[in-house]
């Protein structure tokens, strides 16, 4: 692999945080903030060491897969990195640990936070905090994939390395399409949302933060109370119906839009995907009305929003749902190792693969049945291949198995069962909230130093899918 290329498109990856990391200086200048040298010197270094590469490094056309690899697993590792500074150089009770554990959480759009006291963090920094959130949401890799001046291949290369093969199956373009329909589907949604909280009551920055969070299906607020601040029913609904867009297929959304025949009103996933959350939100709803938690009403409003908070991975919360009954945390821990659709913002283990593991297991038993039979799994009308079937089913076990070994790792911290098997859902799946200590109105402060290291490696493994990282690992010296 050839080093200096790498670098040169991390170098990329670098200047984009660089145009945040000034913005959130702007924000934090104009409002007289002790935030201000911290986000403007970290500004400066990523442009340094974005603008190093250009400098030095000769122009190449073309990067192989391997090389694609190692720009996007670490592209986001280095974004990480510099995410933490901000953080770092200002304080409070941001320790290195807590400072990492926090630029990770924004970046692979988690929403876990360590932070006590949100509110006390200049806006320059909750600006910044949301920043990364967005900028993680639909992938940086994405971001610079539009900017490019790069062929064809090499747009392609990074795509492949980027996105799941499962995810491609709604974006029939080209590679430069895909990425443009991405990020037209993302800004356009992000402003719209922007535009509907405004208007709704909240403040223009609070608007923009929770949009930020909300398309990324992320969760950072700059509450401490998370949306349950508000306590308005318009907030919320506002929130949900952007919540569930950002969890539907990027592509199918982007079809819908522009009128074609092929879109989420079409899609069985799409229907099989807001079935089972309306089942959810029933379930979950109807409990807390029986067990006179909340009246009808209330319990509707509460329970739609948690059943989607999480199910679209983004974790903001309305309501402390550690003291509601235990059924309904058994349906949301559901949700939480569901998640939404491939090509959203979403996390975990997608709504998409689970779909495909009930229809290949439908599959298998026609066969038993009827041996002789040729049986094609179909998805949108296109069909599956038994390599994506398998590779399906590989992944599902590898989620679970680094569910179990990070909870395993976490009760010998002296974690509580509960709290480190929840953590580590929430952690892996990108969604933020768990139960126990780190309930949706608490935090992951109480987590030993290595429990929240550990969580970090969590996030970027949901993020990334497991197979980036696995294959990065697996990449011969020389190759």
């Amino acid at each position: 692999m050839r080093k200096e290329v790498i670098i040169k498109f991390i170098g990329y990856v670098l200047l984009f945080n660089a145009t945040f990391l000034l913005l959130s200086a702007a924000i934090s200048l104009y409002n007289s903030e002790t935030s201000f040298i911290p986000l403007l010197f970290s500004g400066l270094i990523c442009i340094i060491f974005g603008v190093s590469p250009f400098i030095f490094v000769e122009h190449h056309n073309q990067i192989s897969f391997n090389e694609g690899l190692v720009i996007v697993v670490g592209g986001w590792l280095i974004t990480c990195t510099i995410g933490m500074l901000p953080y770092l150089i200002w304080g409070g009770e941001f320790s290195l640990i807590n400072a990492w554990f926090e630029s990770v959480s924004g970046y692979t759009t988690t929403g876990s936070s360590i932070l006590n006291n949100i509110e006390a963090l200049p806006k320059g920094l909750l600006f910044w905090r949301s920043a990364t959130h967005w900028i993680g949401g639909v992938g940086i890799i994405m971001f610079v994939l539009l900017i490019l001046p790069q062929s064809t291949s090499t747009r392609l290369t990074l795509l492949n390395a980027e996105m799941s093969e499962l995810s491609k199956y709604n974006f029939r373009f080209k590679a430069r399409k895909i990425v443009h329909v991405l990020i037209i589907v993302y800004v356009g949604l992000t402003l719209v949302q922007t535009l509907a909280l405004t208007v709704s009551g909240m403040s223009f920055f609070d608007a923009i933060n929770h949009s930020f969070a909300t398309i990324a299906t992320g969760g950072f607020s700059t509450k401490n109370n998370s949306v349950a601040f508000y306590n308005s029913p318009l907030i919320d609904a506002i929130i949900i119906v952007f919540m569930v867009l950002s969890g539907i297929h990027f592509g199918l959304l982007y079809r819908t839009f522009t009128l074609k025949s092929e879109n989420i009103f079409s899609s069985p996933v799409v229907k099989a995907f807001l079935g089972v959350m309306l089942i959810g939100i029933f379930l979950v709803s109807g409990k807390l009305y029986l067990s006179n938690t909340y009246d009808f009403w209330d319990s509707l409003r509460y329970g739609a929003f948690q059943v989607v908070s999480l199910g679209t991975t983004t974790g903001f919360a309305t309501a402390d749902s550690a003291a509601w009954p235990a059924f309904t945390h058994i349906i949301l821990i559901y949700f939480t190792i569901q998640c939404a659709m491939v090509g959203s913002t979403s996390g975990g283990l997608k709504f998409d693969r689970v779909y495909l593991f009930f229809k290949s297991l439908r599959k298998q038993l026609t066969i038993l049945q009827h041996p002789r039979a040729v049986v094609v799994l179909r998805i949108n009308s296109r069909v599956v291949s038994e390599q994506l079937e398998t590779l399906t089913l590989v992944f599902i076990i590898l989620y679970f198995i680094t569910l179990f070994v990070t909870t395993l790792v976490l009760t010998m911290l002296d974690v509580d069962l509960y709290t480190a098997f929840s953590a580590s859902i929430a952690t892996i799946g990108n969604v933020g909230p768990g139960f126990g200590e780190v309930s949706s109105l608490s935090n992951f402060a109480t987590i030993p130093p290595l429990g929240k290291f550990v969580l970090t490696i969590n996030m970027l493994l949901g993020r990334l899918e497991i197979f980036n990282i696995i294959a990065l690992l697996m990449i011969r010296k020389g190759n």
